[in-house]
């Protein structure tokens, strides 16, 4: 038996999966979320979203796809791995993505791919009026070649409107590279750093997470002691704070333990298991 139906919770409170219905909305995650629906709804092109790693920029990115997902007038795509070691492989990752292989006949060159990812674009967001929304998750992988081929897409608009909103998720290696390129840095329309959680957010993503994960309210599982110590030792990064919160959990059931405290959180700690 897992250790959250033994306490009569319905699921996994504490799984570092990047699932939209565990998005806790801190302050800065809120921000992040409503400005980028802001700039894509405005279709004003480039939005970059930096943090360091662990601190919810996937889990952002799919709440993004979830609430964007049934719009009929929004077509939505997602590269979760921008990795490509070449311009050309990069293009055909674009065509895969958009789903417009079957346009090109025979084997394409760099300029076809270019060609149908140009008409695909102003035929979907001009002729058809769809507002064509492309995240990079990971986006500090993407190359040189990589990062000029988005900056060319860029450059598709009308007199009104980019016809690509493109939104890389990204750590902050990208910015000084960006930083860099020609006529890119400049094109950002939102540049936002998401920060880790302060402990009051801390002690409100743990409140959470267990009610819709079925806990009874009436409960107090953490101590305000333990949310103190998770808030230490994770310094506020929602991926380590999962992490301590699921082995606490178990501790707590193979302990025979009714309460996490600072004391578990510490024992945890100094047997590395966090």
């Amino acid at each position: 038996m897992s250790y959250y139906s033994s306490l009569g919770l319905s699921k996994e409170p504490f799984s570092n999966s990047p699932d939209p219905e565990f998005f806790y909305e801190s302050t800065e995650h809120k921000a992040a979320l409503m400005r980028l629906l802001v700039e894509i709804r405005l279709r004003r092109g480039l939005s970059v979203i930096l943090g360091d790693v662990g601190v919810g920029k996937t889990t952002l990115s799919r709440k993004l796809f979830q609430m964007l997902k049934e719009r009929s007038d929004i077509l939505f795509y997602m590269i979760m791995d921008p990795t490509a070691g070449s311009d050309e492989l990069f293009l055909e990752s674009l065509v895969r993505t958009f789903n417009i292989r079957d346009q090109i006949q025979g084997t394409p060159s760099i300029l076809d791919y270019k060609e149908a990812i140009k008409k695909y674009l102003f035929q979907k967001g001009v002729e058809e009026n769809k507002t064509i929304v492309l995240v990079v998750d990971e986006a500090q992988k993407l190359n040189a070649e990589s990062l000029e081929i988005l900056r060319v897409l860029l450059n598709y608009e009308t007199n009104e409107y980019k016809l690509l909103q493109l939104v890389l998720f990204s750590q902050m290696e990208l910015l000084p590279r960006i930083k860099e390129i020609n006529n890119f840095f400049d094109r950002i329309v939102l540049k936002y750093v998401i920060n880790p959680l302060d402990e009051q957010d801390t002690h409100d993503l743990i409140n959470f997470r267990l009610r819709h994960s079925g806990f009874s309210p009436e409960m107090k599982l953490f101590t305000d002691d333990a949310v103190s110590e998770i808030q230490h030792y994770s310094q506020g990064y929602p991926r380590k704070i999962n992490l301590i919160c699921h082995n606490a959990l178990r501790t707590l059931i193979t302990g025979n333990k009714t309460v996490i405290d600072g004391s578990l959180i510490r024992d945890l700690v100094a047997r590395s298991l966090i």
